[in-house]
Formats: structure tokens, sequence, C-alpha cells
């Protein structure tokens, strides 16, 4: 779809701008505290500040602060059933993208921070990131699987253009000849094209991207930072013309907000040269709830009560269930109609998704790495 259809399209939904207090860039209404925080800190007016100061105070922008750690380990195993993937590394922690919806938001409630305005603007990474995936792979016990990278926070939001992590990381699994699949919102992936589109040749590579949206409007305040729907298509595009299989998420689906463009969405990403596509009903764990709720107020008043009660309808009568076999989909009589809608288009645009999508990918041709130390100890005899 070219990009002007998609700014022109008349059939966009009303928009009105936030009625609260809002950070330009930033997903979070505010800096809610995390769960395991012992002291509650809450602002006030004592009265003092002039009105202009305050004006003044709430309109300055959060500056992104990146914070380099050496991470004790790289791989994380993963025994989810309803998760197509077993391992997993993410050279990041917190996500600049500041996507709302963001379901690893409550994990910076375990360093402390919130997982709000802290979670966009303060980055952890993970600067050892290569050396340990290279140690991981040389263990002898290490049995090869498609390592999923960037599940939890974004692999390539912005200061990856400066760090180059995932890049790194990248050239280990190619030069070793083990299988990957990505999932990102950005356009910085086409970077890597020198990479991954040979290893897709040997069906070690596949790519995954998140489209929600096609509303650039919409888009801007539920994943103010993320690549724009249309920037999204044309990274697609590129992809798929490099021979690198693409996936699309349609993630999440929020009823009254991104749910009816369910299949304009997936005719767009299918005519961007997509191989299949899946979705996911919204899903509101710990802080992710309040902090959702809070975006609703600012951005969609008039529609926050009508959102909240489907998705409550989708979860059995609460704001979330977690259940392995619910939480992804949903249950009721809403989550059967948008599976049908989604199933029909699928199967209309040829988009059928593959059970286990990353499994198909090639681990036989491994090459187990021979770290350093090991050279240097077979040298002495």
């Amino acid at each position: 779809m070219p990009d002007d259809d998609i700014a022109n399209s008349k059939e966009k939904l009303p928009y009105r701008k936030a009625s609260a207090p809002t950070q330009k860039g930033r997903g979070a209404v505010s800096n809610l505290q995390g769960r395991y925080e012992l002291q509650l800190r809450e602002t006030f007016d004592d009265g003092w500040q002039s009105e202009d100061c305050s004006t003044e105070l709430t309109s300055l922008r959060r500056q992104t602060e990146v914070i380099g750690e050496q991470a004790k380990s790289i791989l994380t195993r993963n025994q989810s059933p309803d998760l197509p993937f077993g391992v997993s590394l993410n050279p990041y922690r917190g996500c600049e993208h500041g996507c709302i919806y963001c379901f690893a938001r409550p994990t910076h409630s375990y360093l402390g921070l919130s997982p709000g305005l802290d979670f966009e603007s303060r980055i952890f990474a993970k600067l050892n990131a290569p050396e340990l995936l290279l140690q991981e792979l040389s263990k002898k016990s290490y049995v090869p699987e498609t390592i999923a990278l960037g599940v939890n926070t974004d692999a390539y939001q912005p200061c990856e253009r400066k760090l180059g992590l995932t890049r790194r990381v990248l050239q280990i699994l190619h030069e070793h000849d083990h299988p990957v699949a990505l999932i990102t919102k950005s356009s910085l992936i086409e970077r890597d094209i020198d990479l991954l589109a040979p290893m897709a040749e040997k069906r070690q590579a596949m790519a995954a991207v998140t489209l929600t949206t096609l509303d650039a409007q919409i888009a801007r305040t539920l994943e103010p930072r993320a690549a724009a729907p249309s920037r999204r298509l044309r990274a697609i595009r590129t992809l798929a013309d490099a021979g690198i299989p693409v996936a699309v998420s349609i993630a999440p689906v929020i009823p009254f907000i991104t749910e009816q463009d369910l299949e304009k969405v997936m005719e767009a990403v299918k005519e961007a040269g997509a191989s299949h596509a899946s979705y996911v009903v919204l899903r509101l764990p710990w802080e992710v709830n309040p902090l959702f709720q809070q975006w609703l107020e600012a951005h969609f008043p008039e529609r926050a009560q009508r959102v909240m009660n489907r998705v409550r309808e989708l979860h059995g009568g609460q704001d979330y269930d977690a259940d392995f076999a619910t939480r992804m989909r949903g249950t009721g009589v809403w989550s059967e109609l948008i599976r049908q809608r989604f199933i029909q288009s699928a199967r209309r645009l040829g988009l059928i998704r593959h059970v286990h999508g990353a499994g198909l990918l090639d681990a036989s041709r491994f090459k187990k790495p021979a770290l350093q130390a090991d050279k240097r100890q077979l040298d002495l005899f």
C-alpha cells in the first residue's frame, strides 16, 4: 500500500489531543511505581510553584539514558506452551520505542525502577552479550536450536544504531551457522540484510515485524518511537526482496482502537511481501494494566470505558487472565469473532501461520566455536 494511501485514508478513527499532560515521544503518561518498591512516592502541589513554573516542568522532555552492564547470562530458556520458541536472547533491558502495551514493562520493577517512563528512558545495554553468546555456543552440552532475538525488548531500538550489539550477535550466529528468528518494529533491521540474506538462503534466518495499525497518528501515541507503519511496510518489502522470510505479528489487537482495521493490516502486509501472519489480543499483566488505562484516559477518554469492558469480556471478566491456554487469544464471543476474521483473511491472502514457524529453521549445519582458552590448552600438547 503506498504511503500516501495510508496517510490520507478517510476511514481513520476519530482522534483527539490528549486530555492529560503527556511527554512528547513517550508512551507512558506517568512513572508508575513498580510493585516491588517498598516506599511510596507521590507528587503533589504544595502551592509554592506558580502555574507557569508547573506547566514548564511538566513539559520538560525526559532524556533517554543508556546504561552499560555486564550480564551474567545471555540465553533465556522458555517452556511456555503458547510461544513458538524455546530460547531467546535480549541485548537490551527496557525499550525506547515506548509501546504502552508492552508486556515487558513489568520487568523494570525487578530493577527498582518504574515500568512507566523509566522503562522507555532508562535502557540497560548488555555490553558483553556477544562474548556470553560465544561462551554458550562453545559449551560441550550446548544443543543448537533457533534463538529468538529481541523478544522482550526490541533488538533494533534506537541505541542499537550506535552500540551495534545486535549486529555483533548476528555476526557470531552467521559465522557458526546458527539459526535465528528476529522480531522488531524498527526499519534498522535493513542494516543487517548482508548477514540475514545468506543465512536465509541456508534456512537459518527469518524476521517478524510487528504491525499494530496503519494509522500513523494512533501509532505515534501507541508506540511513539517505533518506525511509522508505512516505514515498517517498506522494511517488510526490502527484507522479502532480499529473500528473507518475513512474518507479521498483528499485536496487540485493541478493541475499538485497532481491532476494526485487522483485515486492512493483513492486506497491506501481504502486498508488502509477508509470508505469514499471527495476532495477539491486548494483554495487561501487572503494571501494564494501570499504565494502559492512564494512556486510554489521556488519548481516548470518550471510549476508554468501552475498550476496557471489551477487554474484560475477552479475558473472562478480568482485566487480564494469564492462563497459557487463553492469554494470547482470549475467550468468549468476541475472541471467537476476532479469530474467525483473522482465519478468513489469512486463508484468502495466503498468510496462514506455520505452526512453530521458528522451528522450521535448520540447525543441522551448526559449527561449534572453539574458545581461545581451549586452543591455548591444545597447543601445550
